[in-house]
């Protein structure tokens, strides 16, 4: 069943002659991890074999970095706002990741969020970017694929003009050209500490598309108005060897084939209006879906024995994650909540028989 929002989407899609038949993306084609059971280098040492017994080609992971206090912190929650980490401060946790021996993990991305976000968009950046080039530093020396960085607001509404500081007296055409500045400064502290570095976004320029036309909500008004503007910056100022992933988080409730197919137009049409330069945005960016697996479980529920009565079931996930990696270009990643892939007990929980499976079986003739 399609949701409202989906089936409004591809209406109008359909209606501007933007949903466009695509055919299936050729090359090297990688299933990636993200969610409640997210490690940290001690966990993925002491369980790396268990890890690369689940049929994926790498995770999210986070990094710590001690407080002043001497505990471990969360590097990648308090990197987007005054705080400047240090080298020494994530030195034991490089150190553990460079003594870890991947076979199949080649494909690992380092946790950065835009939290706490407590800082304005004419403020000052510079600890901001600091973190940026460090936390890239730290992905390309632990032999990590790259940054995930997650756009989400879990914190400040960075994104919002309605919430800005200075929205009395700067317009939204203002917040707009700074945050496409600070994107693009933001890409450059980013290859600074790893040139070429794949950067993977939960929610792009796509976010910005879906709302606006799914919902509709207007840029100046809606929760993600200089979301567009901030990526887009990210793109002009990539390297050519550099490559940013629209992970398309709006993907998070298709459990079908065609409701993976509704958003192709989003990424390879419709963006068109929110980038500056469509040629370089298609020349930079990679194509991705992203995939909620217990999607809303606060409402829905989630069985954690019988997969067949989830809203997400293992054959409707194994014919969903099979078109969508026919379709990316690189990566296609699923988020998880209350079931777990590893866990200190070494193996999966509240995952119901007939996921895996389902996973390995939509890679058939796909995975590297």
């Amino acid at each position: 069943m399609r949701t409202r929002a989906q089936a409004f989407l591809t209406a109008l899609l359909l209606a501007a002659g933007l949903l466009l038949p695509h055919p299936a993306s050729a090359g090297l084609k990688r299933l990636i991890e993200m969610g409640w059971d997210e490690p940290d280098p001690a966990f993925m040492l002491k369980h790396v074999a268990e890890m690369e017994a689940m049929p994926f080609d790498g995770c999210v992971y986070h990094i710590g970095g001690l407080r002043p206090d001497g505990e471990l912190g969360n590097f990648g929650w308090a990197c987007w706002g005054t705080r400047v980490f240090t080298e020494q401060e994530l030195a034991a946790d490089l150190a553990t990741m460079r003594s870890i021996s991947f076979r199949r993990f080649r494909s690992n991305f380092v946790r950065m969020n835009v939290t706490p976000a407590n800082i304005d968009w004419f403020d000052d950046h510079s600890a901001v970017f600091s973190n940026l080039t460090l936390g890239a530093s730290f992905a390309k020396r632990a032999g990590s694929a790259g940054i995930m960085l997650d756009t989400e607001q879990y914190e400040g509404p960075l994104f919002d003009y309605t919430k800005q500081r200075d929205r009395g007296r700067r317009s939204y055409a203002e917040y707009a050209a700074q945050a496409r500045k600070r994107g693009s400064e933001a890409m450059r502290a980013i290859e600074k500490g790893y040139p070429g570095i794949t950067l993977f976004l939960t929610l792009g320029v796509t976010h910005t598309v879906i709302q606006t036309i799914s919902e509709p909500i207007a840029l100046d008004k809606g929760p993600y108005g200089l979301l567009a503007p901030f990526v887009d910056g990210m793109v002009l100022a990539a390297s050519d060897s550099a490559k940013i992933v629209d992970g398309l988080e709006g993907n998070y409730p298709s459990r079908t084939p065609a409701q993976v197919e509704n958003y192709v137009g989003v990424y390879d049409t419709a963006v068109v209006a929110f980038v500056t330069d469509m040629s370089r945005f298609r020349r930079v960016t990679s194509r991705s879906w992203g995939f909620w697996l217990d999607y809303d479980w606060r409402t829905r529920g989630w069985n954690e024995t019988d997969g067949s009565k989830n809203y997400q079931t293992p054959a409707s996930l194994q014919k969903s994650i099979r078109r969508a990696l026919e379709l990316a270009d690189d990566y296609v990643w699923i988020w998880v909540e209350k079931p777990h892939w590893w866990s200190d007990s070494g193996r999966p929980t509240k995952l119901p028989p007939g996921y895996v499976q389902a996973l390995r079986n939509a890679r058939k003739g796909l995975a590297p």
